[in-house]
């Protein structure tokens, strides 16, 4: 068998119900598919066995370890020569074992990952979130697009790893947040070639609401220093942006909220000129960055709606993330603490 399809799930029936019907829609059928339950209280055993007749698929099930150590489970049970870990709220397109099979026949690759999208029926909040995560301008298009600040990196999402290369490093790690990079700066340590494979996207779901985003990107921020820690030398610009953006705004709005101080009480006409100018000098560089944000996301999602949620989904994602960076640099770096984990018991819930 060439491929096996590994989807770890906590408490999200309804998502792998969608997840497996794509599935069955492959033109590539040469797969079986390993869903691991991890120690949910909403299992997802009748949607599985709803796929049973026209799809390879099993159902295996643990106590609750995390994402990683779940698809580690799976894995190790898994037939494939090619072992491909998606998470439970993406839909394939038909096409995408059969992109993923050209991309392997023009060029051999040890491993893969493949960009994400929007799907017409996401909902606008879902949309505007998809925007914040793969715009040039919010994550710098390292999470798969084509202008990108930094190498392309496969996240668990969708990702793909030849067997041996994957028992070879032994899988992913016990981290709870940031595993799959870690595993994918592994990739590349070892000398595997690691390729982006632009047609093998996905429709992924991600958050349905701002303030899961906000724990997601928080904790990914913290695990970012986290993977400094165990990869010197891991640490790109890039990844420092979100926390300049996130002391950028905070330094922005100090400036904003002491020109209105001036302007309010200021005992004569100079204090108030300079305290309005405070205030301009202030909003100034966040609202053209938020008129650029909309504009570029109304224009691709065909929506002014969809444009506005998108700002406001950008600077959730920027400070979620520069918020959880600092927070763990804070910790780690300068109070030298162990590692650490926010929103561990709810996060997946």
């Amino acid at each position: 068998m060439k491929y096996s399809i590994i989807i770890p799930v906590y408490n999200r029936p309804d998502e792998v119900d969608e997840l497996l019907a794509s599935l069955t829609r492959q033109t590539e059928r040469d797969f079986e598919v390993v869903v691991v339950e991890d120690g949910s209280s909403v299992r997802c055993d009748a949607v599985v066995a709803k796929y049973e007749a026209s799809l390879p698929v099993r159902y295996l099930e643990k106590p609750n370890s995390g994402p990683g150590q779940t698809r580690n489970y799976g894995a190790e049970r898994a037939a494939g020569e090619w072992l491909i870990i998606l998470d439970s709220d993406c839909v394939l397109p038909d096409g995408y074992l059969a992109a993923v099979e050209a991309e392997l026949a023009r060029e051999p690759a040890d491993a893969f990952g493949g960009p994400d999208r929007a799907h017409a029926d996401f909902t606008p909040t879902q949309k505007a979130i998809n925007y914040a995560m793969t715009s040039f301008f919010t994550t710098g298009g390292i999470r798969g697009g084509r202008k990108k600040l930094d190498k392309f990196f496969p996240r668990s999402f969708n990702m793909g790893i030849r067997r041996e290369v994957y028992e070879a490093l032994g899988g992913f790690s016990a981290m709870r947040f940031g595993e799959d990079i870690d595993l994918s700066l592994r990739i590349y340590k070892g000398g595997y070639r690691c390729r982006l494979f632009p047609e093998a996207w996905v429709w992924h779901k991600r958050r349905t609401d701002l303030r899961k985003f906000f724990k997601q990107v928080h904790n990914s921020g913290i695990a970012r220093i986290n993977l400094m820690k165990r990869h010197p030398g891991s640490l790109k610009l890039v990844h420092l942006l979100p926390a300049v953006f996130t002391v950028g705004v905070a330094a922005l709005l100090c400036l904003f909220l002491a020109g209105l101080y001036l302007y309010i009480i200021g005992p004569d006409h100079m204090n108030r000129s300079f305290g309005w100018a405070l205030m301009e000098l202030g909003l100034l560089p966040i609202v053209l960055y938020a008129l650029m944000l909309f504009v570029d996301a109304s224009v691709r999602n065909r929506s002014v709606v969809i444009g506005l949620k998108s700002v406001v989904a950008s600077f959730v994602q920027l400070t979620g993330y520069g918020s959880g960076f600092l927070r763990a640099w804070w910790r780690q770096c300068v109070r030298g603490k162990a590692s650490f984990e926010a929103f561990k018991d709810n996060f997946y819930k």
